[in-house]
């Protein structure tokens, strides 16, 4: 079965000045931007969204993603092309059905979170369902459900200028929920907040979808943020959207030059997961088979352990090669006392920083496991580091940067330290 889109997005432009519609044809008979007389802010954007997806456009300023946003809801109308929101077409709609639309299936979420200073909290967060007509009691209740929702019960009463910057984004967003629409529009929503408080808002955002499984379409110019927050992305670059994709796609298979130098700086251990890189699990045995087999396996394998799992797959521990000839020597024909539990097997779902320190603790490469904890691949220490964007220096050197976050990950361990560095060294940081 396929679900239809929540949103759907065809063929759109957005050209200011005179002459818009000719400046259409133009472009879309392959003109540039250059050579049409109006500013053409968006090119031919297409594109579906669907039901609980997070979809960001990401791209610099100037580059169209926030007249995208706001064609998306009809804030500006549509040159050419056409915008649906559900069953419903948004280009061309009289004012009427605008504002219905507006009321009952999309929201927005502002970079400046565009409160009413004199009014509390309680009354920002139910300032959409007054203006829809919802009665107070109801209003009242919806809005003190959506501020508990997202931490700020104790404040029902605060008005904005009481509230830190943090806060003050938490009641926009806790109106847009209030709304209770299918469509969460979220322009640059997190740009004005400090570093710190804008991951915290980014997580919280992405527990409050777990909850909630909105449709989301974030804006934004910062590529960490994208890469932590979208589900797709669409990378714009002068009015024209030129690649969409998964974070991993956009990360591992760039469409171009420009998208390769976009994401060349993202921290890929916070991207990429466990699953994105790793290898099918070659030295693997069943619970039922003997040392011998064992012993072949890592043999063929040229392997120091053998994973061992259940009939259906379910990993039950590894086996050393010592262990396996000891049990051959003594004549035994079962692998059962000698299996131990299998070192940091980690979920398919975890971000390659977590992954850094179980790597350096684990005597064998990391076993990958599904929620059914069955095998699915393994993870090599030096997979695991190749996977951070291997280069060569001028020498041919091949060289693997590591980003400090991951560093201090790794020496943040007592264990990891001493793999690494003797304390007692006096060229402790030389060594580290």
């Amino acid at each position: 079965m396929t679900t239809a889109p929540a949103l759907r997005v065809q063929n759109l432009y957005k050209v200011f000045g005179r002459g818009a519609e000719e400046s259409v044809r133009r472009l879309a008979d392959g003109a540039s931007r250059a050579d049409i007389p109006g500013t053409a802010a968006v090119i031919d954007a297409s594109f579906e969204v669907q039901p609980g997806e997070i979809f960001v456009v990401m791209g610099l300023s100037g580059s169209g993603k926030s007249t995208l946003i706001r064609m998306l809801n009809g804030l500006l109308d549509a040159t050419s092309g056409h915008v649906h929101v559900g069953d419903a077409e948004l280009t061309g709609a009289a004012p009427a059905k605008l504002r219905e639309i507006r009321r009952e299936r999309v929201s927005m979420v502002f970079q400046h979170f565009a409160l009413l200073p004199h009014r509390t909290v309680l009354d920002n967060v139910a300032y959409g369902l007054e203006l829809r007509g919802t009665p107070v009691a109801e209003r009242t209740r919806r809005a003190g459900e959506v501020i508990e929702l997202v931490g700020l019960a104790e404040w029902r009463d605060a008005l904005p200028s009481e509230l830190s910057g943090g806060m003050q984004q938490r009641v926009g967003i806790a109106r847009a929920l209030a709304a209770d629409t299918d469509i969460l529009l979220m322009d640059e929503a997190f740009s004005a907040l400090d570093p710190l408080i804008r991951r915290e808002m980014q997580d919280q955002l992405l527990e409050l979808q777990a909850t909630l499984g909105k449709t989301i379409v974030f804006i934004t110019h910062d590529l960490n943020e994208a890469m932590h927050l979208g589900d797709r992305i669409a990378v714009m670059r002068d009015g024209r959207i030129v690649q969409i994709g998964t974070p991993e796609d956009i990360l591992t298979d760039p469409a171009n030059d420009y998208v390769e130098q976009f994401v060349q700086d993202v921290d890929r251990a916070r991207v990429l997961t466990a699953g994105n890189v790793m290898e099918r699990a070659r030295v693997v045995v069943s619970s039922s088979a003997g040392p011998r087999t064992a012993l072949k396996t890592m043999r063929d394998e040229r392997a120091s352990a053998v994973y061992v799992t259940s009939r259906d797959r379910r990993l039950v521990g590894i086996v050393r090669d010592r262990d396996a000839v000891r049990l051959v020597q003594r004549g035994e024909s079962s692998l059962e006392g000698v299996i131990r539990p299998a070192p940091h097997a980690v979920a398919a779902d975890s971000p390659l920083i977590d992954l850094f320190v179980p790597a350096v603790e684990s005597e064998v490469p990391l076993a990958v496991t599904d929620a059914e904890e069955r095998l699915v691949g393994v993870i090599p220490r030096v997979t695991l580091l190749a996977a951070l964007g291997p280069g060569t220096t001028a020498t041919g050197e091949l060289t693997i940067p590591v980003p400090p976050t991951v560093i201090d990950e790794v020496l943040a361990t007592s264990e990891a330290r001493a793999t690494f560095v003797d304390e007692q060294d006096p060229k402790t940081e030389e060594a580290r």
